[in-house]
């Protein structure tokens, strides 16, 4: 059953809510880091720089995919927090029926666009062939993505946090093993890798649905729901397709930036990829705070506690500077011996720790704007406000393309790392000043809610 996230005190409710997800980023993380440390040490460096070097436009396609679903299931978390029961479960079936369509529109424009896609980032020759395999094999797989998130979102949309984590660390040690039998017994190499996480999130998507199916009643929609509702349809795409296009926005400033990393060679992109994937577990915290937001404020906004939203935003922002400062302080003190682990015994990181500590110091000096990025824009997000966060992904791509220009345009790496850190700084501001004023027109909704009620 789910959690009611609209009572006790804000930071140790928020705080119970979002270490099991913080765990379960952690665990995706570390599941999405097992494809490049066994890449990199079973098949080659270059091997590694290519499934990299397509982190990116992975994050662009998924990322768009995960968006929408993920978007479709505020409308969820609204109608629990507001006690709608049927509500919340013609919004289930709306979200499945939604997710289909993306799924498959996803699926066929992204895997017939990968080669030019590469080509335009200035893939290394290389490096190319395997990136297009494990991409391609990637975007096939967006099904299975998409409908592990729809699901593992419905649950936490009604306060449940501990289960997706359950279904997550399944996936991620299903996904190292399947990554070893691959790449090691069946010599699949970077396909091997695409094959796997594919098929760990698709069994885990399976796993979701028996395990709702069996215990929460409240996500189950019932007979006649099982056609798309106007009002619901309208609603979470309203939501859905900005959050959507927010990831699409990011992603393409990340992609820009890859392009600009890729003009320094092999083994830079091996470098800012392992570097990149040890920041990305380190980043979770902010990721799953901004996702514990959105559950948090979707509920209390559907019962009409302004008061409470604003003190968890307070909370949030609390824990996340203490962290930025913490985490900052031991990534660079341990980026050498975490760079080791992606690279086979004996393998010489003299020539690729230059560009890792460069990116990973610029990062981290700018690591509490990207707790403020994930708080306001979720926190919007969960007040069912769409537009505005799509527009902070606006502000980073402008961000990162700025910089990447810049880089390109003076061969400069150091401007190349400083991509994201600028694009945080600009984002964290806009953000910071468009959540100000969503929770002076929520307050103004809300008085005019309670006043037709009254």
């Amino acid at each position: 059953m789910g959690t009611d996230l609209t009572k006790g005190r804000p930071m140790s409710v928020i705080m119970r809510f979002m270490l099991p997800l913080l765990v379960g980023n952690i665990f995706q993380q570390l599941y999405n880091m097992a494809d490049t440390v066994i890449v990199g040490r079973f098949v080659g460096q270059n091997a590694l720089a290519a499934v990299g070097s397509t982190g990116t436009i992975m994050f662009l396609v998924i990322g768009f995919a995960q968006g929408l679903s993920t978007g479709f299931t505020v409308l969820t978390s609204q109608r629990y927090g507001a006690r709608d029961e049927k509500g919340t479960k013609k919004s289930v079936s709306n979200a499945i029926l939604l997710s289909a369509i993306v799924a498959v529109v996803v699926t066929l424009v992204s895997s017939l666009s990968m080669h030019g896609v590469l080509i335009l980032m200035n893939t290394p020759a290389e490096i190319f062939e395997d990136a297009q395999t494990y991409i391609v094999i990637i975007c096939l797989g967006t099904v299975c993505s998409v409908y592990y998130n729809l699901f593992s979102s419905m649950m936490r949309a009604v306060g449940d946090s501990k289960m997706p984590l359950f279904f997550l660390v399944f996936s991620a040690c299903l996904n190292v093993v399947l990554d070893l039998v691959f790449i090691i017994v069946f010599h699949m190499g970077v396909a091997g890798a695409a094959f796997a996480t594919d098929l760990s999130q698709g069994i885990s998507a399976v796993l979701c649905i028996v395990y709702i199916k069996k215990k929460m009643a409240i996500l189950q929609p019932e007979k006649g729901m099982w056609r798309l509702d106007r009002d619901a349809t309208s609603h979470q795409m309203r939501v859905g397709l900005p959050m959507a296009l927010q990831f699409a926005i990011t992603a393409s400033g990340t992609m820009i930036m890859q392009a600009a990393i890729n003009i320094f060679g092999a083994d830079a992109v091996a470098a800012f990829t392992a570097a990149g994937k040890i920041q990305n577990i380190l980043t979770q915290w902010f990721t799953s705070t901004g996702m514990t937001m959105a559950s948090y404020c979707g509920q209390n906004y559907g019962k009409g506690d302004l008061g409470r939203i604003r003190g968890g935003v307070k909370a949030a922002l609390i824990s996340s500077t203490l962290y930025a400062v913490a985490a900052g302080v031991l990534v660079n003190l341990l980026l050498r011996p975490s760079m080791s682990l992606f690279f086979a015994a004996g393998t010489d990181l003299t020539s690729m720790m230059p560009y890792a500590s460069r990116y990973i110091l610029l990062c981290t000096i700018f690591y509490i704007p990207l707790g403020m990025i994930f708080i306001f824009r979720n926190t919007m997000q969960g007040c069912g406000y769409g537009l505005l966060p799509m527009l902070g992904g606006v502000v980073e791509l402008l961000c990162r393309l700025v910089m990447a220009l810049l880089s390109i345009r003076f061969h400069s790496y150091p401007m190349a790392a400083f991509c994201d850190p600028f694009a945080w700084l600009g984002a964290g501001i806009f953000t910071m000043v468009c959540c100000i004023f969503v929770l002076r027109d929520v307050e103004r909704t809300l008085k005019e809610r309670t006043a037709v009620h009254g």
